[in-house]
């Protein structure tokens, strides 16, 4: 089975990487419901958060904490939405996690998400870099 997300973890497809360690990968979405929006992966390909491992629980989740926090610092956001779907909606087969920047009157409702593309690869590499700056000093910090 072919999966679009191990290719990005083996560096076979091109994505904007905005956090790499040992254990996880967050990259920004392609189709974003605001920019910024991050998918966040286990480099390890699981499927569903059921599948995923006790010990990988703590990393994973600390870097989505840490997304959540670079969102406000880099991006100005006023809070985060941060979702997994489990094999419903989950377009591909590879668990993630959104992590998605909010603001106060931002039109998303419920479950309703409209998607947008990125203006063009300036836009989205402009977010990449933001968000990536932020990363990088949040896990200085937490040394």
């Amino acid at each position: 089975m072919h999966c679009v997300f191990c290719a990005i973890v083996a560096g076979d497809v091109a994505a904007p990487v905005v956090w790499e360690d040992s254990r996880t990968l967050a990259f920004l979405d392609r189709r974003p419901l605001f920019p910024g929006h991050t998918l966040l992966i286990p480099k390890r390909h699981l499927e569903t958060l059921p599948d995923l491992e006790p010990e990988l629980v703590a990393p994973l989740f600390e870097k989505a904490q840490w997304l959540a926090r670079a969102m406000e610092l880099a991006l100005g956001a006023e809070g985060s939405f941060v979702a997994v779907n489990n094999r419903i909606s989950q377009s591909v087969p590879h668990l993630h996690v959104h992590v998605v920047p909010r603001r106060k009157k931002d039109g998303l409702k419920g479950f309703f998400w409209p998607r947008q593309k990125y203006v063009d690869a300036e836009e989205e590499a402009r977010y990449r870099n933001l968000l990536r700056d932020a990363l990088v000093a949040i896990a200085e910090r937490a040394r």
